[in-house]
Order: structure tokens, then C-alpha cells, then sequence
């Protein structure tokens, strides 16, 4: 058929001519369509039962395709006669997935078929509510919510309609109210804009329309905007609920599926469990955070439990620092894992159910190359129907060590979304195992060990990244070949940041050439860089709440990262003075030989805490507050314009200058005058006095363009476009308040900016680091 064919046909249910061209683009809806008005004879069907067959199409889900056609009849004959009444037929269908023969009596029971609903019904239902809220009525007049009231009659009169709900609402509201008056008319009084709590109010309206639609815009599009936090996030998502897996798009439902879910429930109680699966041969980094924090933060926004579960099935690669690393990555992001396993816990049952595989004849050993069965097209294994009897020798062999490494695979019979064949479920490693030591020589993949893992630990949502929705159909096809639970497996967006590079091979170049230190260096985007750097966990989950869950695949500008930093950092990292350029200046009027100032740690909110700091005769100042010859609208200090120190009372004003023999300026002679009798300056200034010594790192952003390892921007390579000097290193002055500071602690240099002591400072040297590049 032509899409203008189908377009027309489109049109018979009552489409208009745009909105049957748009619902072309969409080939599952369209195809339910098509296969409904096969169903039915358009011409006779009642009024509105054409856009009840399009709401149909939309909403139905592949698990009781089946039932479609069950369903039109129903439309068909009048007794679903509301988009409500057909949302019950599928909820009911779905909940009742594994019945061979739909229960006629219970379904039309949860539909409401015949159920009729009288206008006198709905007439003293509102009546009943509205006296609830009659006072509340009487004080707001018509700016009272009326949703409250026909929310409550929709629960007692579940099948009434909702056009016939609001009229009687509306018609009661103004028996009681009478017409609206001139104060009715006006716009509500606008709420107080002051400070960023006004702010707040203004929006709030638009914050809350934002909520009530975004379950809507979920299950269409499967994307959810950012929020504040990672909790208010994972709340918005439309995942299913424990125990109705078989409600999630592409689930396979089998005739074991409602037994296994009982048992599976009464295991669990009915909690949500989720997972953070990582492999145990590298660093986290940025992207991993988001993980983190989607499987983490939807438990925990659920009252559920996640496992922390390393993929030790590669014994190549993996190292004790990797494990230790990742789990006190996690825990510095503020979670706490229900229980740590590894895959290897599970070796023995994996092996078992690999067997039980090969007597199914649904997988195979396979003698083909590595390299023969990669690449999108490879050439079908000519071993694909060998006997069982045979695979199970040869897999026993490989397992005792007879057949040498790259010799022979496992593989299963199914073919994945992208048109791979047969994915590997075994390979033989004569490597020993960090924890199972040379107990195997052959270990499972990725697309093997994965879904039997969570089925083991009754994972409820495993949420993975969207490379790995090609993986789905094996996921399934494995759980239910077995006869085992079976988990859903939900793709979200993986996380990208611009002008850098998080693979673990290009980080260890970088290492190797020496461009960076090591996995930790202030200037990569690894998780124990960016806390190295200053980067506060609760910025980065501000971040990653930020960003939503989507399906799309892109990358954010880290000036995004930076944001979140300064959000977090303001409210929690308290001023100091530090001067990065020391200028030595001499106050000869000074009467008293030390002054004690108080410095409030937040100047907007004093009632947070201040330190104390030395006034003397000697202080320092940054060598840029001081110009010889200014330029036009230079506002600091000069030898006719005098500077008020911060915090001080006081103002200084220049009496000389000394220079070394080479005309540079060395020190600055100053007279001072309270800042109640001198002229009000033009400034005022950070200083320092009796400072302490400390080393300051300023580091600049590692990588020129946006997208290093793309050749067509980087044509030499992410290595060329590494900058020059993107570290700077000065010995700077520091107010001694700092003196006993901790490694991490954050501070934020007034008229600087915010800097954190770096891991490797020592008692005689501390050092900072700056988390932000902008």
C-alpha cells in the first residue's frame, strides 16, 4: 500500500489529512492501524469509535497485540465508548497477559461495560464534594481550585464522563458564587519578587504544569526534563512497578511469565532493585556518574535497595586499585551499595545454565576466529548445527583446558536487533582469575552473563546505557530460554562532556606522554580528577539531575559542570584572603603593631561564622591592585588614588614607591585613615598579613576544540590538540586561618575564586587547585 493510499484510509477514523501524515512517521502505530481497520467496517462504526481505534493503536503494547482485534469489537459494538474504558480493556489485558482465553465476565467488569451513569449521579456527587469545600469556596471565590472536586466525584463515579463532571462543577460553582464581581476579574495579586525565593513563587505555576505533564510526555517519548535534584528526578520516571514487567514496551511474556513474577515478588517484597554494574579495569569517570546516579538514585527514590556488582569476567584486566576505586567513588557521590557482588560469585550457575543451553540445541561451540565473526556481516558458523552431544564434549573440554585459547567459542542461537548473529557466550582465557584464581579457563561475555546476573539478584529496572538496546532482544531471549525471572532492561542517554576524552586507552596515552600526571590529574574528567580538582559530589549529582533521562545522544559543554560547581561551592565554601602575586606594602602610619579583624566566612550571611586575621605593618596585596601608569577607569590603587582593605576599616593611600635596579616595582610605602574620616575609595581590596605560604595550581581547560578524537575537527589526532601550559603553579600568601585546612577542603578566594586543597599536600606545603576552568 502507498503512503497515500494509507494516508486516505487514515482519514476514514476521523484523522485530519496532517495528523494522519504525522502518525505515518510512526511505523507501530501505523501499523496497528492498519491491522484495526482490517478489523472493522469503518462505515458502520458509531460516532467518535474511529479516534477511539486511533487512541487504541497508540496506547497498546506488543506483550496483547494479540488482542486487538478483540478489542475493536468491543469499540466496534459501542461498549468501549471512552478513551477511559479502552485505557481499562488494556490495563486489564496487560495485567492478565498469560490467560490463553480472555474472562469475558471480569473483563467487562474492570471496563465498566453497561455501566451507566445518570446525570442525577453525577448531580449529587458534586453536591456531595462541593459541601465539603464550601468555606474554602466562600473565601476564594473563582480562584478556587475546582480539580479538587471533580478529581473526588471521578473516584466515586469512576465511569461517568468527565465533559458531564466539569458542567455540573462549573453550573454548582456559580449557584453558589453568583456572577463573578470586578475582584473576580482582576489578576491575582503578584507575589513578593524579593530574593531568589520570589523568584521561585513566580514560576511555580510553570513548575507545576511541567510536573503534571511529564508522565504524559514519558510514555511518548521516553525523555524527562531535568530537575533539582536526583531524587525529585527519579520520581518523574514512568518506569513500571515492581512485579509488572510484562506492562514495559518489548517485554516477552511466556507462559511461565505470571509464576516466575509471583516467586519473584515474594522474594523481593515487592522492592524496587536496582544495579550499578561496572568493570573492574579502569577509573570511573563523568558518564559513570550519571549511571551512578540514575541506578542508585531510583532506589533510593523508591525505597529500594542497588547492588554494586563488579563485571569481573575479564581476568586480563582487571586490578585490586580498580575495585577499590569505584567503590569509594560511589560512596563519595553519597550512596551506600545494598550488597557488593561480582559476576564471578555466579561462575558455577553460569556454567550450569550454559549446559542447559547446549541440551536445548540453543547454543553451539564454534571453532570460527575472532576476527572472522566481527564486522556487521560475517559469515554464518558452518558448526551452528552440530550435535548436542558434540557441543557438550567440546564445551567440557574447554572447560578442562583441552583446546587452546582463540581455538573455540560458545555461542548462542539467537540474532540481535543489529543483525548480529549468534553472540559469544564463552570464550577459553588462560589467565587467572583475581578471585576464583585458576579454578576456569574459560569465562562468560558481556551479552551472556549480564541478564542472568540480574536475574539472580532479582534486578526490577535494569537501566543501562542506549548502546546496549541492540542487546535487549538477547537479554530476553536468554532469562526466558532458561526459564528463569526475567528483568526489564530500560536505555537511557549516555553521558558526553565536550573538550575532553574518558576513554581508559587515550587517558593512559595521555599518562604515557607525559601531558598528564596520572588517572587523578585536575585536568581530566575521571571522578577522582574532578574531586582532586575541588569538584564537590553534590555538584556533580546536581549536574547529572540537571541533564534528565533522555534517549538522545549528545554531549553538554562542561561550562554546564562548571555551573553546578559554583551553585554548590557558594553556599558551602567559605572566604579566605589569598594573594597569588604578592605585592609587599609598608603601612608607616600604623599605630599599633597588630590588629585583630574578624573576616565573616560568607559575607551575605554573617550569621554563618567568621575567622579571625592580623592586621601589622607589613601586608600584601595582589601585584594587579596596584598600577604606576593606569589606564582609563582603573578603580585600585595608584599613587593618586587611594584603596580601602577588605574587612579592615581602613584606606590606604600611596607615600612611596621602591623599585630594584631594574625599574621593577619591590614594595609600596602607605599611610592609612579609617574609612570613617578618609575619602570614600573608589575600591577595596583583598590583602593578607603574616601570611602563611601556600602553592597555588591553576589549571586550564587540556583540549582546543570540542570534540577532540574527531577527525574531521582534529585531523592529527586528540594528542595534537592537547594546549601548552595548562598548569600554572605559584607560591601565594594565604590568610593563617587556612593553616590546618584538610585535603578537599574548599575555599573560595575572595576576588579570585574557589580552590580546593589537593591530595598531596603535606604538613609543611599545602597545596590548591581550582575546580573551575571558566
Amino acid at each position: 500500500m502507498s503512503p497515500e493510499e494509507t494516508i486516505e484510509r487514515l482519514k476514514h477514523l476521523g484523522l485530519s489529512e496532517q495528523k494522519a501524515k504525522e502518525t505515518l512517521k510512526n511505523a507501530n502505530v501505523t501499523k496497528y492501524l492498519l491491522i484495526a481497520i482490517n478489523e472493522v467496517d469503518i462505515a458502520s462504526l458509531p460516532a467518535g469509535a474511529g479516534m477511539l481505534i486511533y487512541h487504541l493503536a497508540t496506547k497498546i503494547k506488543p506483550q496483547i497485540a494479540d488482542k486487538l482485534g478483540f478489542i475493536c469489537d468491543y469499540i466496534k459494538n459501542g461498549k468501549l465508548d471512552s478513551t477511559l474504558r479502552v485505557d481499562a480493556a488494556l490495563e486489564y489485558l496487560l495485567n492478565n497477559v498469560n490467560e490463553t482465553k480472555v474472562d469475558i465476565s471480569r473483563f467487562e467488569k474492570a471496563c465498566g461495560v453497561g455501566v451507566v451513569v445518570t446525570p442525577e449521579q453525577v448531580e449529587q456527587a458534586v453536591e456531595k464534594h462541593m459541601a465539603k469545600f464550601k468555606e474554602e469556596l466562600l473565601e476564594k471565590r473563582y480562584r478556587f481550585n475546582a480539580g479538587i472536586v471533580m478529581q473526588a466525584v471521578r473516584a466515586d463515579l469512576p465511569w461517568a464522563d468527565g465533559k458531564a463532571i466539569k458542567n455540573e462543577v462549573d453550573i454548582q460553582i456559580f449557584d453558589l458564587l453568583g456572577p463573578k464581581s470586578e475582584a473576580d476579574l482582576a489578576p491575582p495579586p503578584k507575589t513578593d519578587k524579593k530574593g531568589k525565593s520570589g523568584d521561585a513563587g513566580k514560576k511555580q505555576k510553570k513548575e507545576d504544569s511541567k510536573v503534571t505533564t511529564a508522565v504524559d510526555k514519558c510514555e511518548s517519548s521516553g525523555d524527562v526534563d531535568g530537575a533539582s535534584s536526583i531524587s525529585e528526578l527519579m520520581k518523574k520516571l514512568p518506569f513500571h512497578a515492581p512485579g509488572e514487567n510484562y506492562k514495559a514496551d518489548g517485554y516477552v511474556v511466556t507462559p511461565d511469565t505470571k509464576r516466575l513474577l509471583e516467586e519473584h515478588l515474594k522474594m523481593t517484597g515487592g522492592k524496587v532493585r536496582t544495579r550499578f554494574p561496572p568493570e573492574p579495569n579502569g577509573i570511573l569517570h563523568i558518564g559513570h556518574a550519571k549511571a551512578i546516579n540514575i541506578n542508585f538514585g531510583y532506589a533510593a527514590a523508591h525505597d529500594g535497595v542497588c547492588f554494586l556488582r563488579y563485571d569481573d569476567t575479564n581476568p586480563e584486566k582487571e586490578e585490586e586499585k580498580f575495585f577499590v576505586g569505584i567503590r569509594d567513588m560511589v560512596e563519595w557521590l553519597g550512596y551506600k551499595p545494598y550488597k557488593i557482588t561480582h559476576s564471578s560469585d555466579y561462575f558455577d550457575q553460569l556454567y550450569e545454565w550454559a549446559v542447559q543451553l547446549i541440551k536445548k540445541d540453543l547454543a553451539y561451540v564454534c571453532h570460527q576466529k575472532s576476527e572472522e565473526i566481527k564486522g556487521f556481516n560475517p559469515p554464518p558458523s558452518p558448526w551452528r548445527n552440530r550435535p548436542i552431544e558434540e557441543s557438550l564434549q567440546l564445551f567440557e573440554d574447554m572447560r578442562n583446558g583441552k583446546i587452546d585459547e582463540g581455538e573455540a567459542t560458545l555461542r548462542m542461537k539467537i540474532t540481535l536487533e543489529e543483525g548480529k548473529q549468534d553472540p559469544v557466550a564463552y570464550r577459553i582465557k588462560f589467565k587467572p582469575h583475581h578471585r576464583t584464581g585458576d579454578k576456569w579457563c574459560i569465562y562468560p561475555t558481556y551479552d551472556y552473563t549480564h541478564c542472568l546476573c540480574d536475574s539472580i539478584e532479582h534486578i526490577t529496572h535494569s537501566l543501562c546505557t542506549k548502546e546496549f538496546q541492540s542487546r535487549r532482544s538477547s537479554y530476553y531471549w536468554l532469562c526466558n530460554a532458561l526459564g528463569i525471572y526475567c528483568p526489564v532492561q530500560w536505555e537511557y542517554g549516555r553521558l558526553n562532556v565536550n573538550y575532553t576524552v574518558v576513554s581508559k586507552r587515550k587517558i593512559a596515552k595521555l599518562i604515557d606522554e607525559g601531558i598528564v600526571n596520572d588517572w587523578d590529574d585536575p585536568r581530566l574528567y575521571t571522578l577522582t580528577a574532578l574531586r582532586r580538582r575541588g569538584v564537590p559530589a553534590a555538584a556533580i549529582n546536581k549536574f547529572c539531575a540537571g541533564l534528565g533521562v533522555t534517549g538522545a545522544l549528545g554531549a553538554v559543554d562542561p561550562t554546564m559542570l562548571d555551573a553546578a560547581v559554583r551553585d554548590v561551592l557558594n553556599v558551602t565554601a567559605p572566604r579566605v584572603m589569598v594573594v597569588l602575586e604578592p605585592l609587599k606594602i609598608t603601612l608607616t602610619n600604623l599605630t599599633m603593631d597588630r590588629v585583630e579583624v574578624t573576616v565573616p566566612d560568607f559575607p551575605n550571611e554573617p550569621d554563618k561564622g567568621s575567622h579571625k586575621v592580623v592586621l601589622s605593618k607589613v601586608i600584601y596585596i595582589e601585584a594587579s591592585d596596584f598600577k604606576e601608569e593606569p589606564e582609563k577607569g582603573y578603580r585600585r590603587l595608584t599613587q593618586s588614588q587611594s584603596v580601602g582593605l577588605r574587612h579592615a576599616g581602613y584606606v590606604i593611600k600611596i607615600s612611596k614607591v621602591l623599585k630594584d635596579n631594574t625599574g621593577k616595582v619591590t614594595d609600596l610605602e602607605c599611610t592609612v585613615e579609617p574609612t570613617d574620616s578618609a575619602e570614600k575609595p573608589k575600591a577595596f581590596i583583598h590583602w593578607v598579613s603574616e601570611p602563611v605560604t601556600v602553592e597555588v595550581r591553576l589549571y586550564q581547560p587540556l583540549f582546543i576544540h570540542k570534540n577532540p578524537e574527531d577527525p574531521n575537527e582534529v585531523p592529527g589526532g586528540f594528542l595534537s590538540d592537547c594546549r601548552k601550559d595548562t598548569l600554572q603553579i605559584l607560591e601565594a600568601f594565604a590568610d593563617v586561618s587556612i593553616a590546618g585546612a584538610k585535603v578537599y577542603d574548599k575555599f573560595q578566594f575572595e576576588r579570585v575564586g574557589f580552590f580546593s586543597v589537593d591530595s598531596d599536600s603535606t604538613n609543611s606545603k599545602v597545596e590548591y587547585n581550582v575546580p573551575n576552568f571558566t
